[in-house]
């Protein structure tokens, strides 16, 4: 047993001895983001080496084509200087050099941008530091901190992270699931009452799991206002549904297989699928638009990645080629990332819609 391991369990394991379960939420937020021993702020979880393989990872594809959206938004907006591109959850940074590199085919661009990282973890900041060694960063603990001026924010598998709370199913209505600790270890259990207020499907069977995300919809609310009131624009990607839906998606994983939600806090990632609705639905009610959500394969085909490959593989090796059509088929493909990654668009109302969207997709409910 790891002493990371021990130190988080005994932590949590003596709060609910005193205050009784946590909600899940609780548990994933500390699980993923405690100061000392949460799974984020221990080790680099990214690449073949960590526990699992993001899109930027795969290929500079991805976040080439996110720079170019992100300079196409830039032109659609007027051409905003200083304007500051914003990343929330920026991962190794490989993203943003991706994208920095794609910007620079639109200098004005390049020169007036501002590159600024929401990021918790001192580890991964510096790992950002590194591969972004040659650009002026500012780091932010949370979107609130952005300098109030036009702004591009890009949301890669950052959502998915964010704390969730659930509720099942019982006969006199839904209760809010929670995490105890006992001789075997974590364990679910339930509050003693239903709860009253929270707005959630009144006809569902016994036993049935309802996801909720309030951190997820105040900071899509958050970013809401900033496009309302300065101006800018947002990329989400993510994997998910568009809700509501029933169902239990929380999911642990540890080198790049799957782990029990409750075994060993700390020393697995935790995510939950993004309702890419509730997402829409929260940026609409704080004055924004919204595109999507649509797949990642059709985001990026109309953004021109089978272009962009075959650009490459034109002066590639054999080996180079295989490479970039595994990975190609990794980003589109209708049984890979293609259809359970999403991609939702954040813009001002009464815009056109952005590179990647029609006006069918607007979503303004």
């Amino acid at each position: 047993m790891s002493s990371t391991q021990t130190d988080l369990t005994r932590i949590l394991a003596q709060r609910i001895a005193a205050s009784g379960p946590i909600s899940v939420a609780e548990y994933m937020a500390d699980a993923l983001g405690h100061p000392e021993y949460g799974y984020y702020m221990a080790d680099d979880p990214f690449g073949v080496s960590g526990d699992f393989i993001t899109a930027p990872e795969i290929s500079q594809m991805f976040g080439e084509l996110v720079g170019l959206w992100c300079a196409n938004t830039w032109l659609a907006l007027g051409k905003p200087t200083p304007f500051v591109l914003a990343e929330l959850g920026p991962g190794r940074g490989t993203l943003m050099a991706d994208a920095l590199r794609a910007l620079e085919t639109v200098p004005a661009c390049r020169a007036a941008v501002q590159v600024h990282l929401v990021e918790t973890s001192p580890h991964l900041r510096e790992r950002q530091r590194q591969a972004l060694s040659e650009i002026d960063l500012t780091w932010h603990d949370s979107v609130g901190g952005l300098p109030m001026i036009p702004a591009i924010f890009i949301a890669n598998e950052f959502f998915d992270a964010l704390p969730i709370e659930q509720y099942v199913r019982h006969d006199e209505g839904w209760r809010q699931r929670r995490v105890t600790y006992g001789e075997d270890g974590f364990a679910f259990t339930h509050a003693p009452t239903p709860e009253p207020e929270i707005n959630l499907p009144t006809t569902a069977e016994a036993g049935a799991v309802i996801e909720t995300s309030p951190a997820s919809l105040e900071i899509a609310g958050e970013i809401a206002h900033r496009v309302r009131s300065h101006s800018g624009a947002a990329l989400v990607i993510d994997y998910g549904y568009t809700g509501p839906a029933v169902g239990d998606t929380l999911q642990a994983v540890r080198n790049h297989d799957t782990a029990p939600v409750l075994e060993q806090p700390g020393t697995a990632d935790l995510t939950a699928h993004v309702d890419f609705n509730a997402l829409a639905a929260a940026a609409h009610a704080g004055g924004a638009a919204c595109w999507g959500s649509i797949g990642q394969g059709d985001f990026l085909r109309r953004l021109g990645i089978d272009s962009r490959a075959a650009t490459l593989i034109a002066t590639a090796t054999t080996d180079q080629k295989s490479n970039i059509e595994t990975a190609l088929e990794r980003l589109i493909g209708d049984d890979q990332m293609g259809t359970l990654f999403k991609v939702l668009a954040i813009g001002s109302r009464g815009t056109e819609p952005p590179a990647g969207f029609v006006f069918k997709e607007a979503n303004l409910s």
